[in-house]
């Protein structure tokens, strides 16, 4: 009989989902990891104008097509002042098959993969899938991760380190010194730095830098998407980009998971990358003030919150029994501990949603919170 890889059996369901299941039909949903904005006009118009000139029917090259790939480059080049050459870039099916392919590509059975802990689910999971050893880290108390903690955990069997930033599920950004210290740490200890950074441009303090911008060696990868920055979750369209030899071995996994990313997202995201950026600052304006008006009502609660400066999550420190109270009262919120084990204690807060819906929310927590203390 057909057994269960033992990779696959050491993965399980996201935490997340189990929330979403445990939740009545009308809660307000305080969960979900996308922005509540449509996608940009111009760039659901550049998709159907794809279609219809049959531009969508057939594969593209594996990597993508050459007009995604020159505007994501120009990207670079616009925002950070970065060379990246167009044949060094994947297109892939989301952030998460990005992921997927650079620890394929990198990671050998036993192999050690450090990542922030609590960090995004998937890392975990991924490593798993790979064949690795996950090596979560704690993260320091305003929920950024400390070079010198990375550091720390790096041994001979260290094949990739995972920087997120601005970060899923804290908001928090990393600075310029910590950035320029990862890239140092990917350079003198031969290991890749992995560059989560599908969350660059929802910045709200500070400025979003990428560990690409200090490597002195090809130790780094980056991982882009249109999702959250462009409210493009459903379109799937996201990017890996790293040196010639490692994008060769990435595009080993994807040609043969995937063969390419779905030809119209990428017409799509041709679009978003190239066209007007206002629809990605009104979004981002418009998250700022709900972040705002999110933490004063956590702080009203009596509920301590280090300030996210990025992405459009919080997470604060919460009593025992909070979660379980506000999610019987009909409002979403995801355990702390769903991203690691070090996430115990705190609660993950999407505020993906309006400022009134944000405002009853926080009425409810409030009312949870006067219940478990």
């Amino acid at each position: 009989m057909t057994e269960f890889s033992h990779r696959i059996e050491q993965v399980s369901i996201s935490g997340i989902r189990e929330v979403f299941e445990a939740a009545g039909e009308d809660a307000i949903n305080l969960g979900l990891g996308q922005p509540d904005f449509p996608t940009p006009d111009h760039v659901r118009e550049a998709a159907v104008d794809a279609i219809e000139a049959g531009e969508a029917d057939a594969y593209t090259s594996n990597k993508g097509t050459r007009e995604l790939r020159d505007a994501i480059s120009a990207k670079y080049d616009r925002d950070y002042g970065l060379t990246v050459d167009p044949e060094h870039v994947i297109a892939t099916a989301g952030g998460s098959e990005a992921l997927h392919v650079a620890l394929e590509a990198h990671v050998d059975p036993g192999d050690e993969v450090i990542y922030p802990d609590p960090g995004f689910v998937s890392y975990e999971a991924l490593t798993h899938i790979a064949g690795g050893d996950p090596k979560p880290v704690p993260l320091r108390e305003d929920l950024t991760m400390d070079p010198v903690t990375v550091e720390e955990a790096i041994t001979d069997d260290t094949a990739v380190f995972v920087v997120n930033s601005p970060a899923n599920p804290t908001g928090a950004v990393q600075s310029p010194e910590d950035m320029r210290e990862f890239a140092r740490i990917a350079d003198e200890h031969d290991v890749l730095c992995l560059s989560d950074e599908v969350y660059e441009h929802i910045v709200f303090e500070g400025e979003h830098r990428s560990p690409l911008e200090f490597a002195e060696t090809d130790n780094v990868a980056v991982v882009g998407a249109c999702s959250k920055t462009y409210s493009m979750t459903g379109w799937r369209l996201g990017w890996i980009t790293a040196s010639e030899r490692r994008v060769e071995r990435m595009l080993r996994a994807h040609q043969y998971g995937q063969a390419c990313a779905t030809a119209a997202s990428q017409h799509a995201a041709e679009a978003a990358l190239s066209g007007p950026q206002e629809p990605v600052e009104e979004m981002v304006a418009a998250f700022e003030e709900r972040r705002d008006v999110l933490l004063d009502g956590l702080a009203d609660i009596g509920l301590d919150c280090p300030t996210p400066e990025g992405a459009f999550y919080a997470m604060p420190r919460v009593p025992e029994g909070f979660v379980d109270e506000v999610i019987d009262r009909g409002v979403v919120v995801v355990p702390g501990d769903a991203f690691g084990e070090h996430g115990a204690g705190y609660a993950r807060i999407s505020y993906a949603v309006d400022v009134e819906t944000l405002k009853e929310a926080l009425e409810i927590m409030d009312d949870a919170a006067a219940a478990v203390r």
